[in-house]
């Protein structure tokens, strides 16, 4: 029997589902998913694998108009995904509008790659509304086939699965069968960290901050990490730490406990703050931290 296998883009404006949808297709916690917008920064990779087939699924940061340089490189990571798929999944949702961002849309309207237009959260919607949001889609992307889904409650993402299967080119594995991402361990730490500083802090601090990984020292019960949180600024400094220690001591507890449950194995975890002065602003300091999108 002939092996399929190929790359399949998740792309989207902001907080329209794709982390959720993500975690869905790939069965496994890869990205992390939260209410607020331009939760992804990175491109991130997650594989699926069956004997006969192995499907790179890649989720995006939203496209959003940048502000400031760290926002250009994940716009950047954002329209790259556009380059390399064999199919692209571009994620709407039934409260967006869908001529927002045109600029990235009408990219997407010249790919001649297969597109599947990606209704989510029809759970929030009723008939003819989405009926609306459908023929409206099918003027803007005339060429892409439409499927109304509900990441969060997995309506329609086994239906996903099977036409992506049906859409991939045959071709070998590209990575090892056992391979669940690109991403190293230590990306992982500091992304569940940055979490639940999205979760607990409010307004421009957690868009502010940047985690780096200095220490991670696994053996087989339990593993041993040190990690910064950069600010760029003394007053986040203080709000990130917060009265007597406690906002950094929930911060260091929760992301413990969900790292836990990541790695299966006992936990050591230490967290600092330093601040790093505008660094989303300094190209240097971006590439240091990993943002630059080949």
């Amino acid at each position: 029997m002939s092996h399929k296998a190929g790359f399949v883009n998740i792309v989207g404006n902001p907080n329209v589902g794709k982390s959720t949808l993500m975690n869905q297709l790939v069965g496994e916690r890869i990205s992390i998913a939260t209410f607020k917008a331009q939760t992804t920064r990175h491109r991130i990779m997650g594989i699926v694998n069956t004997p006969d087939m192995q499907i790179v699924f890649s989720d995006t940061p939203g496209v959003l108009k940048p502000n400031y340089k760290l926002q250009e490189s994940m716009l950047a990571f954002s329209e790259s995904a556009l380059v390399d798929a064999d199919v692209l999944l571009y994620v709407t949702d039934v409260v967006e509008n869908p001529e927002k961002n045109m600029d990235f849309l009408e990219k997407v309207q010249k790919m001649t790659i297969p597109v599947l237009l990606l209704i989510n959260k029809i759970d929030e919607s009723d008939q003819k509304t989405l009926g609306d949001i459908v023929e409206k889609w099918h003027t803007l992307l005339p060429k892409a086939e439409i499927l109304p889904i509900s990441a969060k409650n997995k309506f329609g993402t086994d239906l996903l699965l099977k036409r992506i299967g049906e859409l991939l080119p045959e071709s070998p594995a590209f990575f090892d069968k056992d391979q669940l991402t690109d991403k190293p361990a230590r990306f992982f730490v500091s992304e569940i960290i940055r979490e639940k500083i999205l979760l607990f802090y409010d307004k421009e601090i957690p868009y502010s901050v940047e985690v780096v990984v200095e220490r991670f020292k696994e053996d087989d019960r339990q593993i041993h990490i040190n990690a910064v949180i950069y600010v760029e600024r003394e007053s986040q400094k203080g709000i990130i730490i917060g009265h007597q220690g406690v906002a950094l001591k929930k911060v260091s507890t929760e992301a413990r406990k969900a790292l836990e449950r990541f790695f299966d194995k006992h936990i050591y975890l230490e967290v600092f703050v330093k601040v790093d002065k505008d660094w989303r602003s300094s190209q240097k300091e971006l590439n240091n931290f990993g943002y630059n999108p080949e």
